[in-house]
């Protein structure tokens, strides 16, 4: 869907007038056009009786099968992650975690914590209350990363009213124009009229204009999706992958065309951006999309391509997916008996202080 032209000239009046200034950065001290991708889908065996996620599998390829039945992880100080977090094995449904993730968060200065949501009654449901309640000490917003559980247009639509039925009236819901912000990861995997019918203000089982209207953000990943993204619905697009060149979408080359498109359609674009990519514990076969960090400077570089496209929005992949390297959560070196971990060569908090120069970088070339 083209956003309305009164709705479009919102967001560039969002981009101009409602970008905080200096005195409103320095009393928030975040800066809420900074979005961070957050994973809450880890156990462990004191909370949850599982090191859920921190143990795992050794993914087979999809074509080679002398990858296939390599022994995977346990979790402890074995993990299914080329780094460990400072925090160690924790569960994302303890308090004093979250409390913690927030603060560092705040401390980045990202206003948005995109939480990674996999359906009603889902462990990562169990204990968004809780996120929120948090959230509100540290005047941090909370927008919903719509994970593929969904197999048709129906069950996405019964999925965006449980959200705003439980939770869409909580002050910490990130709004625009009054409206829940929704990314939608894997978009692609439904045909444009499904979404359609329900993004469309005409389509046969539309949300515009309802209680479970939004914002909605689809993932642009392959070269020529112009036509999904202006016969959709969708009000504009994301890029998610911290690799650059991985895909088209996430390609740093193409964010220019894309920066124009969005803005001949009136569609969000929303970069994203990461710190580097690391996923060879879990997929060894997969060193060709390995970025390294290089002290920060590969960061530095993908995050001033994005600034470069005057975006109402950046995004960062990602606080904490561990598994694929992109996280700016503290690390600490750590060996094992035949493994040693990577490190950020610099002090645990290093990527938590880079993302706040970053952003504040970000900030003034809004202003």
């Amino acid at each position: 869907m083209k956003l309305p032209l009164p709705l479009f000239v919102f967001f560039i009046f969002l981009a101009t007038s409602c970008k905080q200034n200096k005195e409103d950065v320095q009393e928030s001290e975040v800066f809420n056009n900074a979005h961070i991708f957050y994973y809450n889908w880890y156990g462990s065996q004191k909370k949850d009786g599982e090191y859920r996620h921190w143990a795992h599998e050794v993914m087979p390829h999809w074509s080679d099968s002398t990858w296939n039945n390599i022994k995977g992880f346990l979790g402890g100080d074995d993990i299914g992650a080329n780094f460990y977090p400072q925090l160690g094995c924790y569960s994302s449904n303890d308090k004093d975690v979250i409390s913690e993730h927030f603060k560092l968060i705040k401390e980045a200065g990202v206003g948005v914590c995109v939480m990674s949501w996999w359906g009603k009654d889902s462990f990562e449901d169990k204990s968004m209350l809780i996120y929120l309640e948090l959230a509100e000490k540290y005047n941090i917003k909370i927008a919903f990363h719509i994970e593929p559980f969904y197999k048709t247009i129906e069950a996405f639509k019964d999925a965006i009213n449980y959200l705003n039925m439980s939770y869409g009236k909580h002050s910490s819901i990130f709004r625009i124009q009054g409206k829940p912000l929704f990314y939608v990861y894997d978009s692609y995997k439904l045909d444009k009229s499904a979404w359609s019918s329900l993004l469309e203000t005409n389509g046969k089982i539309s949300i515009r204009n309802t209680k479970n209207d939004g914002v909605f953000i689809g993932l642009w990943v392959h070269e020529n999706e112009e036509d999904f993204f202006t016969d959709s619905g969708f009000d504009g697009f994301y890029t998610y992958f911290a690799s650059d060149g991985f895909v088209y979408g996430s390609t740093t080359a193409n964010w220019s065309y894309l920066s124009k498109f969005a803005k001949t359609n009136r569609l969000l674009f929303i970069p994203s951006v990461g710190p580097g990519y690391l996923d060879t514990r879990i997929r060894p076969w997969n060193d060709e999309n390995t970025k390294h960090r290089n002290n920060g400077s590969y960061y530095k570089d993908m995050f001033r391509k994005a600034i470069a496209q005057n975006t109402e929005f950046i995004s960062i992949t990602s606080f904490n997916e561990w598994h694929e390297g992109t996280q700016i959560e503290p690390a600490i070196p750590k060996r094992i008996l035949d493994f040693t971990y990577e490190d950020y060569d610099e002090t645990p908090d290093y990527y938590i202080n880079l993302t706040k120069n970053l952003i504040s970088e970000y900030q003034n070339k809004t202003k």
